[in-house]
């Protein structure tokens, strides 16, 4: 499957700290930027944080039940391969990352089986983290 690159402009209302966590947790590359927002390289994705008053949702999350966890609505992340996966999961017990679903495997021996943690950046944006074993189950019914 060829994927092209996907752009996500998302509001933070703190853009230096949003640009401290997003270096320092993810350790990702900085494109071009401003005094009002940064371009990052998420992944192989165009990541871009913008200056913006706190959101509704940034104060608190709604969530949905997935798999026995509450799940924030909104997200956004990246599926990972799957030694990727646990490479960040460690990193992120390693920095006493404050989760809001511990990493797990989600559909434990179903069709869709997953990896998958969440947490919030200093912003209150939820972001996911998954990996399949198998990425033929990525769109699986």
């Amino acid at each position: 499957m060829s994927l092209s690159p996907f752009h996500l402009a998302i509001p933070v209302y703190d853009v230096a700290l949003a640009r401290t966590f997003y270096n320092d947790v993810f350790g990702l590359e900085e494109g071009r930027s401003s005094d009002h927002w940064v371009d990052f390289n998420f992944f192989g994705h165009q990541l871009v944080i913008h200056e913006h008053p706190k959101t509704p949702g940034q104060q608190s999350a709604h969530t949905n039940p997935v798999d026995g966890h509450n799940v924030p609505v909104p997200h956004f992340g990246v599926i990972l391969e799957w030694d990727e996966w646990e490479a960040l999961a460690e990193r992120l017990k390693a920095r006493d990352t404050d989760f809001v679903i511990e990493p797990y495997i989600r559909f434990k021996g179903e069709v869709g089986e997953q990896a998958t943690m969440f947490l919030l950046d200093p912003c209150g944006n939820a972001l996911e983290f998954k990996a399949f074993k198998d990425q033929r189950q990525i769109f699986a019914k």
